[in-house]
Formats: C-alpha cells, sequence, structure tokens
C-alpha cells in the first residue's frame, strides 16, 4: 500500500473540491484531492451556468476571474413571462447595486482544472472503494485504489465534496444526522445549442409546464422546460422541444429565439435536500453531499462555493493563528445560507411549475403570487435579494 501525508483531503474533483484544493494552496496549505471518475469525465458534465455576485468576486479574488470577465454575461436582472399576464422584469442591480453572471459551471471547473495542473495539485482521478477511517482521530485516514493499487491518505481534515451519491455524508452515524428532503412530480429536460441565447435570463410560466432560456456563452444556449417525471431523453425530438419552448413562452420573446439541432440533452429530476449536520468531528462536507436544490433558484454552484468560503476560512484560521472558532461553528454558519436558498428554490418552483393532480385552489393561489410580484416593488426587491445571493462573509 503507497502511503501519503497531507493536511487535507478533500474527496470528490468538482468545482468544490478543486476550489477548495486551490485556495488552500494559495495559503501554503497541502491537499490531496481523491475523484472517483475520470478527468474528462468530470470536464463533460453539464451543469449550472448562473453566478451570483458573490460566487464572481469570490473567484476574482482567488485569481480565477479572467476568463470568466471574457467570456461570462453579465445580467442586472432576470424576467419572468406568464400565460395570459403582463411580463415582469425583477431589476436586481436596481434594488441590490449588483450583477450576476451567466457563466457555465463546466468552464468554471476547466478553469480550476487547468490551475490546479499549473500548481502541481495533487490529484487522485478514477479513484475507487474509497473509505474514510478513524475520522474520530487526531489524524484520519483516507484510503482507496488507484491504477490497481492500494493507497492511504494520512490527515487532520477530511472535506467530503463527492456529492449526493458520495461516501462521505455517510461516515456521519444516522443516529446523529437529520435529512430533509422533498422529491418533485416532475423533471427539466435540458438542451445545450450552439446558438446566440436569449437576452436575459427568462423564466416562463405556462398552463402546459415551466420554461427557461439561460445561457453559456455568447454563442452556446440552454433551453429548459418541465416534462413528466416518466419521460425519457428518446421521446424528445429536438423538433418537438423547440416547439414545446415556444408554446410555452410569449411572441415578443420567441421572435428572439434562435433556434437549433441539439449538442447535448439530458432530463433531471428535481428535489430538495438537506442533510445536517455539516461536519462531523474532522469531516466536513460542502456542495451538494449535504444539500441539493432544485435549479430553478440557479443556487446549487453558489451553495457549494459559499460552502467552500467558510470551510476555507475555518482551515486557514485554524492552521495560520490556531483559531478552531470558524471551523466549530462551520456547519451552523453555511446551514444558515443552504436554508435561505432552499426557500427560495422551493417557492420559485412552486409558483413557476404546474404540478399534476393539482387542487385548484392551489393553482390560484399560483396566480395570485404572480399578481402580487407584479403589483409590489417590496416583493421584487425581496426577491432579487435572494436571488443575487446572500452575502458570505457572516
Amino acid at each position: 500500500m503507497a502511503n501519503f501525508k497531507t493536511q487535507v483531503a478533500i474527496i470528490g474533483g468538482g468545482p468544490a473540491g478543486l476550489l477548495l484544493s486551490h485556495i488552500l494552496h494559495l495559503n501554503k496549505i497541502d491537499s490531496i484531492i481523491i475523484e472517483r471518475q475520470s478527468k474528462s469525465h468530470v470536464l463533460g458534465r453539464i451543469r449550472a451556468g448562473v453566478l451570483e455576485a458573490g460566487t464572481v468576486q469570490l473567484l476574482r479574488d482567488v485569481g480565477l476571474g479572467s476568463r470568466m470577465d471574457k467570456e461570462g454575461m453579465s445580467h442586472d436582472g432576470t424576467s419572468i413571462t406568464w400565460e395570459g399576464k403582463p411580463s415582469l422584469f425583477i431589476d436586481v442591480k436596481k434594488f441590490t447595486g449588483k450583477t450576476f453572471m451567466a457563466y457555465g459551471q463546466t468552464s468554471i471547473t476547466e478553469d480550476l482544472f487547468q490551475q490546479r495542473e499549473i500548481d502541481n495539485g495533487h490529484i487522485f482521478c478514477e479513484a475507487s472503494e474509497v473509505e474514510i477511517n478513524n475520522i474520530e482521530n487526531k489524524h484520519p485516514e483516507v484510503t482507496f485504489v488507484h491504477d490497481g493499487k492500494p493507497q492511504k491518505i494520512t490527515c487532520d481534515y477530511v472535506a467530503g465534496c463527492d456529492g449526493f451519491h458520495g461516501v462521505s455524508r455517510h461516515v456521519i452515524p444516522e443516529s446523529q444526522q437529520r435529512s430533509f428532503q422533498r422529491n418533485y412530480p416532475f423533471g427539466w429536460l435540458g438542451i445545450m445549442a450552439e446558438v446566440p441565447p436569449y437576452k436575459d435570463v427568462l423564466y416562463g410560466y405556462h398552463s402546459e409546464g415551466f420554461a427557461l432560456a439561460s445561457q453559456r456563452n455568447p454563442m452556446l444556449s440552454r433551453f429548459y422546460i418541465q416534462v413528466d417525471i416518466n419521460d425519457k431523453i428518446e421521446d424528445w425530438s429536438d423538433d418537438r422541444f423547440w416547439e414545446a419552448l415556444m408554446r410555452r413562452l410569449p411572441d415578443e420573446v420567441t421572435k428572439n429565439i434562435k433556434i437549433g439541432p441539439s449538442i447535448e440533452k439530458s432530463i433531471a429530476p428535481l428535489r430538495s435536500f438537506v442533510s445536517e449536520p455539516m461536519q462531523y468531528h474532522n469531516l466536513f462536507l460542502a456542495g451538494d453531499s449535504a444539500h441539493v436544490v432544485p435549479p430553478t433558484g440557479a443556487k446549487g454552484l453558489n451553495l457549494a462555493v459559499s460552502d467552500i468560503y467558510y470551510l476555507s476560512r475555518g482551515i486557514i484560521e485554524s492552521y495560520k493563528n490556531k483559531n478552531n472558532k470558524y471551523l466549530e461553528n462551520y456547519s451552523k454558519t453555511a446551514l444558515s445560507r443552504v436554508w435561505s436558498a432552499i426557500n427560495l428554490s422551493w417557492r420559485l418552483t412552486k409558483m413557476l411549475h404546474t404540478f399534476p393532480g393539482e387542487d385548484p385552489f392551489d393553482e390560484q393561489l399560483r396566480q395570485s403570487d404572480y399578481d402580487l410580484l407584479l403589483k409590489s416593488e417590496a416583493l421584487q426587491q425581496a426577491l432579487a435579494v435572494q436571488y443575487i445571493g446572500l452575502p458570505f462573509d457572516v
């Protein structure tokens, strides 16, 4: 068995794990990343693309803003259309003084991988049989198999950044965990097309189902529609997708949408999930390993980034100043922001989607919610504040 020693063992080589490793490197703290998938698989995953103001600033602060600022698309707000009602622009900049950025998670992951390679970061891709041992001890261990050979890493801290299906969360005894979950009776069918995107990040409500126009870069568009939870990709040709999208959005929008062949197509189920606590002895969870939000609020990647902000701050303070206050309060601090995002994502999902077998009473409440939003600048401001994201530094 090959033996390694490091200060922080990071399980998961997605954006959360890579960002943590990068920030620790900037502060002269050693880490090793263990990722079960290949590098090409990690870089090929299609994920979210709307970055809160805090995420944008953090990436700039740690030297990762150059490509984002060149290729990303800054926005002052987001649009909502509604069948049979006036459209609404939530002017985020007016209400908060901040803007958000459309820049794909795939690009962020590419930027991070490139930087870790420049800095000679230690990353084990295609690692299998990952286990976390002796987490109650001062120096826990992570064991795994790489290239057919057993490996062991002895460390001070373990960061579980390995997603909803990863091993990290399951190290916490069930007797000390609380999980909260809500599954939604529909999915999102998304396509990527190499066409100029619609000018806004746009949400659309229609009696047939939800629709969304989003962006990745000036020549790459991402569109979504709500579909039945049991639908399969093969049920949806490109033509069928475009026809459904155009029916669900008003003419003043569709006349400005460019269509083209899809280069990627997928169906994602929607769920809300939170596991508490996000720490156990020297194990700290971050990102989807601890919480999942429906993409309606564009919060998943942003929550992972704020987790990493809080976690890296705690680790840095522990090593540099022998101050463990931030690490001891990591779970409480992160969860406050997590539940705010869970709340927003649930309310937007409930307002903008049709639910199978729904009571007409609930449909009337949905219509009333939008009517109130149309009439009230105070409600628009509250939505803008949550959409742009709460400040990290709390």
